[in-house]
């Protein structure tokens, strides 16, 4: 397993326009609450707990966060629960409710993420690794961190290595650079 910083670094690079990021910080969590909603709809019980989808999902990218970094994954257990949360709420109020908020979330998370590249001038992360979904909820946790001045080490391992990265490997987007 790649440590925090090698996949940060990596999303880094890709993710070095603030209003990129900006857009990040509203595209990803829209996505994250769109694909919780149709989740929410899948229950089944066990030892007389309902669990749905969402959360056994959400279990399963936690503990994947808690290995990479216990504060992060603290971070992240307490947004991607109210994101459940939300999910859960929005899912009770019916299919056709649930299926307008998933495109709305979905599409619109998309676009504002796509929107983004094209300041950045470079393509999508996961255009090159589709694993870089998994990591860009929590490298936005850590910019977060960065940004209270949590973390000042990680930060610029981080961008050091991002820095490197994106000048040996990245290729602009063809007419945008």
């Amino acid at each position: 397993m790649k440590s925090l910083a090698d996949q940060m670094a990596i999303y880094a690079a890709y993710h070095q326009d603030r209003r990129n990021k900006a857009t990040h910080f509203v595209g990803v969590p829209a996505i994250m609450l769109s694909l919780l909603i149709p989740l929410a709809w899948l229950r089944v019980e066990i030892g007389g707990v309902g669990l749905t989808a969402a959360m056994l999902l959400a279990a399963a990218v936690l503990a994947y966060y808690f290995l990479l970094d216990v504060p992060l994954g603290v971070a992240m257990l307490v947004f991607t629960a109210a994101l459940v949360w939300l999910g859960e709420r929005i899912a009770s109020q019916g299919a056709v409710h649930g299926w307008t908020w998933f495109a709305v979330l979905f599409l619109g998370g998309w676009i504002l993420q796509l929107a983004g590249h094209v300041f950045e001038g470079r393509r999508p992360a996961l255009a090159d690794n589709l694993f870089q979904i998994f990591v860009a909820p929590i490298f936005l946790a850590a910019e977060v961190f960065f940004a209270l001045g949590y973390k000042p080490r990680l930060k610029e391992e981080v961008q050091r290595r991002a820095l490197e990265l994106r000048d040996r490997a990245l290729t602009p987007i063809s007419g945008l650079a």
